[in-house]
């Protein structure tokens, strides 16, 4: 089986990263780190926000968790009150919906026009419950990315409701692809700086998975909420991966950067060579969200209709030996996402499998 389902990047840690983690190691910082982070990676974080995101935070106003999705649940968990509502832009992260209703909260799904929400979709999807908007660029499961005109838009409509606070998802800034640029949403909108909580990482730019090691920067008064949510739950993260990253040069990300993009492009000319199923070229991250509305209700070999995009996975993981995950679960049906994350041999192993699966169906041979 070829496993497409799950987004880590197919890379070795960067060298002068281990060597910084095994220094790191043997000058003894093995001890409990401080809940919010060290202070010598409390100031890396803020040297980096400033020099690539035009961004200026204090040392109380960032903590470093265990990866980034503790980030969001720390954030969520200091700061959502039974029914409270969180918007989410459709196609989404799963864990966004699963954080907010395991903390009592109301996910509330918008679906945008190409995968961007709209500033009029904002503007009536906002109650007198609604306490966050959850914004992720690069996407997670599209990969689309909003150019700055679109988050202006957003943000000007924002700024007349005070009560709603912006999540800002930015695990995915630095793969970005066709020359884009992504700017932070608190730096285009520094007005609303202080009801803004962005999130970073090391692990999608760096090949640090294994690190878990995510930060968030926001208001002191919601870093020092998410601090005592943190302290009960994980602590302080790894104090050795901390040590390691956001250290040296800066030349494997790009290198990193252009394989993702070579890899979208392979993946997209092979969707495109497949009959029924559909891919526009993604912005950033390393995903392909693939259509399969023409599959549904096709039967398969066996004569079992394929009713649903669930379906549409469980024939492939069966006739292609490919696992992917269905779009419904993102609250998109009829689509399916795919890691691109992976040695080009194997993708092009699985797309040689699902063509051939997709081409047993009756009616959709080329």
């Amino acid at each position: 089986m070829i496993d497409l389902g799950l987004g880590e990047p197919d890379f070795d840690t960067p060298d002068h990263i281990k060597d910084a983690a095994h220094q790191a190691a043997l000058r003894g910082e093995t001890k409990y780190p401080p809940t919010n982070g060290t202070l010598e990676m409390r100031q890396t974080i803020l040297n980096k926000l400033k020099r690539e995101n035009n961004l200026d935070y204090a040392l109380d106003e960032v903590i470093v968790s265990n990866g980034a999705t503790q980030v969001l649940f720390n954030t969520l968990m200091a700061t959502l009150e039974p029914g409270d509502e969180v918007l989410l832009s459709t196609p989404y992260f799963g864990r966004y919906k699963d954080i907010v209703l395991r903390l009592g909260g109301v996910p509330v799904p918008l679906a945008g026009a190409g995968f961007s929400l709209k500033p009029d979709q904002l503007s009536k999807a906002i109650k007198p419950k609604t306490r966050w908007l959850l914004l992720n660029q690069p996407s997670n499961p599209s990969g689309s990315v909003y150019s700055d005109a679109e988050i202006a838009s957003l943000g000007a409509m924002l700024a007349d409701h005070d009560r709603v606070r912006v999540l800002s998802d930015e695990i995915y800034e630095q793969i970005l692809f066709d020359r884009r640029i992504s700017h932070s949403f608190a730096a285009l909108f520094p007005h609303l700086k202080d009801r803004t909580l962005t999130v970073k990482g090391v692990l999608e730019a760096y090949a640090m998975a294994g690190g878990r090691i995510g930060y968030g920067v926001g208001a002191k008064a919601f870093i020092a909420a998410m601090n005592k949510v943190q302290s009960q739950i994980r602590s302080g993260a790894c104090s050795i991966a901390q040590a390691a990253a956001l250290n040296g040069s800066q030349n494997d990300v790009c290198r990193f950067r252009a394989a993702f993009e070579r890899l979208r492009n392979l993946v997209v000319a092979r969707v495109a060579d497949i009959p029924g199923l559909t891919l526009d070229p993604t912005g950033g991250a390393f995903y392909g969200l693939i259509g399969c509305d023409a599959l549904i209700d096709s039967p398969s070999p066996d004569g079992t209709p394929l009713s649903s995009d669930a379906d549409v996975i469980a024939y492939l993981l069966k006739a292609a030996g490919v696992a992917a995950v269905p779009g419904s679960t993102l609250d998109l049906p009829h689509f399916f996402r795919i890691s691109t994350a992976m040695p080009e041999e194997v993708l092009n192993k699985a797309l040689d499998g699902i063509a051939k699966a997709v081409a047993d169906l009756k009616g959709l041979s080329p």
